[in-house]
């Protein structure tokens, strides 16, 4: 496989992973799929990234990002089988 072929692959799978995180938080029902809305919070987003307090607002969507993360994590992963 060529080179340009395995960086496409790997764009392509770093894409449809940030789509799923929009899916996942819920966005594109609450925006209604609507994709200009979408858009502009993203822009807000990054905004704010770029201001005064961005890196305590990046701290903080972290810290909650992680926790939703374990949390799905804890919810998946098997629990041990009742004891008699």
């Amino acid at each position: 496989m060529r080179d340009w072929q395995i960086k496409r692959r790997e764009r392509t799978r770093h894409l449809i992973e940030l789509g799923g995180l929009v899916v996942k938080a819920g966005l594109v029902e609450l925006a209604d799929d609507d994709r200009a809305m979408l858009y502009g919070a993203f822009m807000w987003m990054a905004d704010k990234l770029r201001g005064e307090d961005g890196a305590h607002a990046a701290a903080l969507w972290r810290k909650r990002g992680a926790r939703a993360f374990e949390s799905e994590a804890a919810a998946a992963a098997p629990r041990d089988a009742p004891r008699r």
